[in-house]
């Protein structure tokens, strides 16, 4: 008679193995991975394509656009390559959700929201800013348009709140040359519309003017300070314009945090040579990182005397550009008061 227990012996044994393994031993031993792909980026690189990058290559099971875009052809990858068959509103706001799966069918499930490429991006320069907000006369950073194009997808970035983040997103928007566009930096009033079609008397709320186009960023969170660094950029993360602020000329007075907020803003501005130095060419070895004194100096603006820049000469990257206007000098959406506070 054979023994009993060799029948036992086998299944405890099995059993023994699956209950002390982990999944990854158990996908060792089939010679699999369990390491799931990971989202990258998503990012349009034409009018009419949009790269998904992944870990490792994947391919595509689903994917769907709000508003509806309809896809040509999908190419799978680490990189997956969607191309549309129309391309798609400038700039607009478009939110993707895909999902994929690699060769070990692990899945991956990303909602991701973007913008559509954007290619007309007008020049854009900053020509008035507001520092000191009053009950409903919030801080605002008049623009003025240099020449005509679409404002989707521009990007503006202020150091004080993120060297990476931008704090705004532009929407989808003609503009034409010698425009003035005001971006109210808070919303505390009823009625604050963003005015992006080519009616631009719709929007209420102090400050908003007719005729003008208004844009606001939403709550009442003070963002912008006279010691700070302010950029545009486009997609491609070129700067557009810039602007470095101090409110004295050696930090004297600032705040710890806005110290540290001008010589992060310094340092990233002038490795780009997006910042001039007050006089000479931003040539050489000479001049790397503006010092304080360098930048525009704003010590002096109030709720009423405005941030502003001279549109008497060309506008350049430099602190000769701008001025303190004087008491009730403030022009939003106005060609800038030349009188001057100093």
């Amino acid at each position: 008679m054979k023994n009993p227990l060799f029948f036992l012996w086998i299944p405890i044994m099995v059993f023994s193995a699956c209950s002390c393994s982990t999944e990854g031993n158990i996908q060792q031993i089939l010679g699999t991975s369990v390491a799931a792909p990971v989202f990258l980026e998503c990012r349009p690189v034409s009018s009419t394509e949009l790269v998904f990058s992944f870990s490792h290559p994947v391919k595509v099971i689903s994917v769907n656009f709000d508003p509806v875009l309809k896809a040509e052809s999908i190419e799978d990858g680490r990189e997956v390559r969607i191309t549309f068959a129309k391309p798609p509103e400038e700039g607009r706001k478009i939110t993707a959700d895909i999902l994929v799966e690699d060769s070990d069918r692990n899945t991956l499930n990303v909602i991701i929201p973007f913008r559509a490429r954007n290619d007309r991006m007008p020049a854009l320069i900053f020509n008035e800013l507001r520092f000191d907000g009053s009950g409903n006369k919030v801080e605002y950073i008049e623009f003025l348009a240099l020449g005509t194009g679409n404002l989707g997808a521009m990007r503006l970035f202020i150091a004080h709140q993120s060297l990476s983040i931008p704090v705004y997103e532009f929407p989808s928007a003609e503009i034409k040359a010698g425009e003035y566009i005001v971006l109210h930096m808070r919303n505390t009033e009823e009625g604050c519309l963003d005015e992006t079609g080519s009616e631009l008397s719709l929007s209420g709320g102090t400050d908003a003017q007719a005729g003008v186009r208004d844009l606001w960023i939403p709550g009442n969170k003070k963002i912008l300070h006279n010691t700070n660094g302010l950029w545009l950029m486009d997609q491609d993360d070129s700067i557009i314009d810039a602007l470095l602020l101090s409110e004295t000329p050696d930090l004297g007075g600032v705040s710890a945090a806005l110290a540290k907020t001008f010589n992060a803003a310094a340092e990233f501005l002038g490795k780009k040579k997006a910042w001039l130095p007050s006089s000479g060419e931003a040539e050489g070895e000479g001049w790397s990182i503006p010092c304080p004194s360098d930048a525009a100096i704003t010590k002096g603006t109030t709720n009423t005397r405005t941030f502003c820049r001279d549109e008497t000469i060309p506008p350049e990257h430099r602190a000769g550009n701008w001025y303190v206007t004087v008491t009730s000098g403030a022009t939003p959406g106005k060609p800038n008061n030349v009188k001057r506070y100093n």
